[in-house]
């Protein structure tokens, strides 16, 4: 399946395990996402993503949100939205 860069980690939280994202391309409630890196490579749907502790349906470009993970991320991880 084709898969579009949309985001870099800037951060990760073990408690509660969510990953702090800087956004190049727009992301929805719904959407299946992949991150990958050197280590990591989780494919899940994003059921929840929050801007400054709020929770949004969608984010843009330039935004920073968190969203939850089922696993460890690491900084620098690319994140790539999958496209039907």
């Amino acid at each position: 399946m084709p898969e579009e860069k949309i985001g870099t980690v800037s951060d990760f939280f073990a408690h509660p395990v969510v990953a702090a994202v800087e956004l190049t391309g727009s992301l929805n409630i719904g959407d299946k996402i992949r991150i990958k890196g050197h280590t990591t490579d989780l494919e899940f749907e994003v059921a929840s993503m929050q801007i400054n502790n709020a929770n949004v349906p969608s984010a843009k470009a330039g935004d920073s949100i968190g969203i939850k993970v089922s696993d460890r991320v690491r900084n620098g991880d690319e994140v790539f939205k999958i496209t039907d």
